[in-house]
């Protein structure tokens, strides 16, 4: 059967993309950021997941105020990198797996989750700088991606307890897929920012340190934290932290912290990055 062999967290800048693009990785100002990722890149070329299922968020590329799903599952077999206002990235399309996807949807509805179904869309920079920062400048994305959009854009989002029960069912709806595939879970979006209004530029890196911290081990106390928590602490944008929930939830019970890179400031905001692995709690102890 399937089974998912690790989480990733990661900030999806759109500037980290530019960057990467530009090829100013090197630069003064971008290369404590991107060196972070240098750890994660070894490790994914040596892992090679089959699949991964890609948590991240819209933003007007797939959607706007005529449709805004919570929760949004691609199942298509292919996805092109969106025009964002400056062209497309020249970045590989993104191969989806659509056998997998239609099953995850399947159980997901089963499971009493409202997905709504993508068959075709573009993918903007909240997928496609993941893909940069963890695989770097290649001709072909190394594994075939499922797009998982949530609504983090217009009130009201979902709760963190509902992404990371979402987490949870995306994990038995895999364990029950018959093909030996290895998955990887990754959430993406935050951490800090506010990109707008009298406290624009805000990081709060104490609070953000902490939310990585509760990402790792037994507790479960990250699913707890309300709305009002993430944008009095965290800014405006911050909420896009809870799509890091569904990663953690479909971790199961405990997690060991495999690599960890925290960054500021990038572009206006800060840059959370961790790799996670599911562990029993006895080895936890």
């Amino acid at each position: 059967m399937a089974r998912i062999t690790a989480g990733v967290g990661s900030s999806h800048i759109p500037a980290l993309g530019v960057a990467s693009d530009l090829d100013r990785t090197a630069e003064p100002y971008w290369a404590p950021v991107f060196a972070g990722y240098e750890w994660t890149r070894a490790w994914e070329a040596e892992a090679r997941p089959d699949v991964v299922i890609l948590v991240y968020n819209d933003h007007a590329s797939a959607f706007d105020m005529k449709i805004i799903p919570t929760f949004a599952i691609g199942c298509g077999e292919r996805y092109e990198p969106a025009d964002e206002g400056w062209g497309p990235r020249n970045v590989p399309v993104v191969e989806g797996h659509p056998d997998l996807a239609w099953h995850i949807a399947q159980s997901l509805i089963l499971d009493e989750f409202d997905m709504t179904i993508i068959n075709e869309m573009q993918v903007d920079h909240g997928l496609t700088v993941p893909l940069s920062m963890m695989f770097g400048k290649v001709a072909v994305w190394p594994c075939r991606v499922i797009p998982l959009a949530v609504n983090v854009v217009t009130y009201p989002p979902p709760s963190g307890n509902r992404c990371w029960a979402l987490g949870e069912a995306i994990a038995r709806a895999v364990a029950s897929f018959a093909e030996g595939l290895d998955v990887q879970v990754w959430g993406t979006g935050g951490m800090s920012h506010q990109l707008q209004g009298a406290r624009a530029g805000l990081i709060n890196a104490a609070w953000d340190k902490d939310f990585l911290d509760g990402l790792v081990g037994e507790s479960d106390r990250l699913r707890r934290v309300p709305h009002i928590e993430y944008l009095r602490e965290t800014g405006s944008e911050g909420i896009e932290m809870v799509m890091w929930l569904i990663m953690r939830g479909a971790l199961g019970k405990a997690t060991r912290c495999l690599h960890r890179h925290y960054h500021v400031p990038a572009s206006n905001t800060a840059v959370g990055h961790i790799v996670l692995e599911p562990v029993t709690p006895e080895i936890i102890a």
